[in-house]
């Protein structure tokens, strides 16, 4: 009786076991990002770009080259790779504290020169690898390791909102906030991944797809946990949608 597969491993992906912690996001997004670049026949030519933190691991599983950027110089470094060789598909994979803090500057102005390349961004609402301190999109009330009362509006501000912030942006071509708590919410997420990197093979200019991930060490929850706090706490403050789409495909 011959055996009928029914799913397989990207072969975007290396065949290196996960080393992020028990229920983080990162593995879920990885396999979406490199199914993404096979069913568009693209991998061959991709080049990864990503800075400090977490993200840094993805070299360990992506299938394709990488460079590694500068905590928060990813957009930089990808601009310079994407305009010395155009045939490329260049993507930023960056966490939170990477692209909303230290690299906004680069971030922002990526999207406003309208540089060709695709973003993965990754929001935990915390600083993962460095001992989970505030983020610029730590959620008021949230406990850090430097927040232990919670995070007050009245000293550090509200989250920052980067996807609508960047929509306004007249260079972005396509920004959508996505996440990965559930089956049905992952099939939303690839389908956005795709579209982001499918816009890239087009010249339609700066991509990116902002997706709400979980954190359960930095969080100090259970993986199950983690997902519902994705669910009941991120999400009311970081509404999933499309926020930019040059195309008007909503």
């Amino acid at each position: 009786m011959a055996t009928k597969v029914i799913y397989e491993k990207s072969r975007g992906l290396k065949d290196n076991p996960l080393t992020y912690c028990p229920g983080c996001s990162h593995g879920t997004i990885h396999k979406l990002v490199a199914e993404s670049l096979v069913e568009l026949d693209v991998l061959e030519r991709t080049i990864a770009v990503a800075p400090v933190g977490c993200s840094v691991l993805a070299y360990n599983y992506f299938n394709c080259d990488g460079i590694q950027a500068a905590h928060g110089r990813a957009p930089a470094v990808a601009t310079g790779i994407k305009r010395v060789c155009p045939d490329k598909i260049v993507f930023a994979y960056q966490g939170d504290g990477d692209l909303a803090s230290i690299g906004t500057a680069e971030i922002i102005h990526a999207a406003h020169r309208g540089e060709n390349f695709t973003v993965i961004f990754v929001n935990n609402a915390i600083y993962g690898m460095t001992g989970g301190q505030m983020a610029p999109t730590t959620l008021i009330n949230q406990k850090t390791t430097t927040s232990p009362y919670g995070r007050f509006e009245e000293t550090t501000g509200k989250p920052l909102l980067v996807s609508e912030m960047l929509a306004t942006i007249p260079g972005a071509a396509y920004i959508e906030r996505v996440s990965v708590h559930d089956h049905a919410h992952i099939l939303k997420a690839k389908r956005a991944i795709k579209k982001a990197f499918k816009y890239q093979v087009e010249g339609k200019g700066f991509c990116m797809v902002e997706v709400l991930a979980a954190c359960p060490i930095g969080w100090n929850v259970s993986p199950v946990d983690s997902m519902k706090f994705v669910r009941d706490q991120m999400m009311p403050y970081y509404p999933l949608g499309v926020y930019k789409d040059k195309e008007g495909v909503q």
